[in-house]
């Protein structure tokens, strides 16, 4: 009898261990974060740009913790060791905004394989989120933009043709570097006075323009033909490549520059210059977030605290009881 119980007991052990080794197996830390990123491009259908931050975030935190040069199952990770991690990474010098984007790669991981049943709660859960002080999006005064549209350029010169048309789209538009970069000829209508650009998550909305834009693209249509082959590109260069995102910066910054703007000088400033312009010249916040592709209101709303610093500096600029001392 003892002998029957003690096999019993010996094969319950044996199977509970072999159990446990292909639970593990089952759980490689590298086998996991594999599955993740497929099911955040597959499934979740995030951009190009997420897809590779969060792969970089996640693959910096397995060799953190797998150190010793072996693998590690990703359920026995802790509280602990994720807080380790950030606060080496805070020794090596990273960043608020930086810390908080790697925490959220992890969070999100076990996050989801929460909703799959193979853990049962998240470690990255409890660790505290890095502060980042509220800074106000930057922007450029209209009459600095107003200025590198109005300023003369050579009619006879392609690139210049084309730049001041990049820093017209972007003011004129709010549509980001990537957005412009990838925009369809065909999907630029100026009979109809709107153009559709494929933003982020795969979402292509419409957005309209003004007259003095639509006469500045046929004309840089007609002379584009005449100079090179474009394909279906909207925008490219006079050898008929398209553009990348370093040149459409560099575009930007020059020109906005020569306009004698001296504070930061970027496309993304001139999608802020957009939507607080918008604001202040009457649009609501929900045609200005359908406009900007934003997922959510609270995003745009940002942009109201813009137009009140605007409107609280005008007012000490302005009012005669502001300007007396104390005031």
């Amino acid at each position: 009898m003892f002998l029957l119980r003690f096999l019993s007991n010996l094969e319950a052990l044996l199977k509970n261990l072999t159990s446990k080794l292909k639970f593990q197996a089952r759980h490689s830390m590298s086998e996991v974060i594999d599955k993740y990123l497929q099911y955040i491009k597959l499934e979740l259908n995030l951009s190009r740009h997420t897809q590779v931050a969060y792969g970089n975030d996640l693959r910096q935190w397995e060799a953190f913790l797998t150190q010793g040069g072996t693998d590690l199952d990703v359920t026995s990770v802790t509280t602990s060791d994720i807080r380790a991690w950030m606060l080496h990474l805070s020794n090596e010098g990273d960043g608020s905004r930086t810390l908080r984007r790697k925490l959220q790669a992890v969070r999100a991981l076990y996050k989801w394989l929460m909703i799959n049943g193979e853990v049962t709660q998240n470690p990255a859960a409890e660790v505290e989120m890095a502060h980042i002080p509220k800074r106000l999006p930057q922007m450029v005064r209209e009459s600095s933009v107003d200025s590198v549209i109005d300023n003369y350029i050579d009619e006879n010169d392609f690139d210049e043709v084309r730049n001041r048309l990049i820093v017209m789209m972007l003011y004129e538009t709010g549509m980001r570097r990537d957005e412009l970069i990838g925009l369809l000829d065909h999907n630029v209508d100026t009979a109809k006075g709107e153009l559709k650009v494929h933003g982020k998550r795969d979402k292509d909305r419409i957005i309209p323009f003004g007259t003095e834009l639509a006469q500045c693209i046929d004309s840089y249509r007609e002379f584009r033909d005449k100079v090179t082959t474009c394909g279906d590109r909207f925008f490219v260069r006079s050898n008929g490549e398209p553009l990348y995102p370093m040149l459409v910066y560099r575009v930007v910054k020059r020109q906005l520059g020569e306009a004698g703007v001296t504070s930061k000088r970027s496309p993304h400033v001139l999608r802020h210059t957009f939507a607080t312009a918008m604001l202040n010249n009457g649009a609501s916040l929900n045609s200005v977030k359908e406009l900007l592709g934003h997922e959510s209101l609270a995003t745009t709303q940002i942009y109201t605290h813009v137009t009140f610093s605007e409107l609280k500096k005008n007012y000490k600029l302005a009012h005669p009881r502001a300007l007396k001392k104390g005031g």
